[in-house]
């Protein structure tokens, strides 16, 4: 028996093959610009985190401050 393949079968084949190759670089592309748009998010929540704890800090340090010198006062 020979091994004889159908034409249209290896040109399906073929074409499909070609579709995947040819959509690699899309897909590559679209999957860099979805991890560079989650990590720029995480640092600009990374950010919003750090003033908000900055905040927190200053508002301590002004009421001890504050705190301060109401004693000076009391002790004069």
């Amino acid at each position: 028996m020979a091994d004889v393949v159908n034409a249209q079968i290896t040109d399906a084949v073929t074409q499909t093959n070609v579709k995947v190759v040819a959509e690699a670089p899309a897909q590559a592309i679209a999957s860099l610009y979805q991890v560079a748009g989650h990590a720029s998010g995480l640092s600009i929540q990374n950010a919003v985190h750090s003033q908000q704890a900055m905040n927190q800090i200053t508002t301590a340090v002004v009421s001890k401050a504050c705190q301060l010198i109401m004693d000076i006062g009391e002790k004069s």
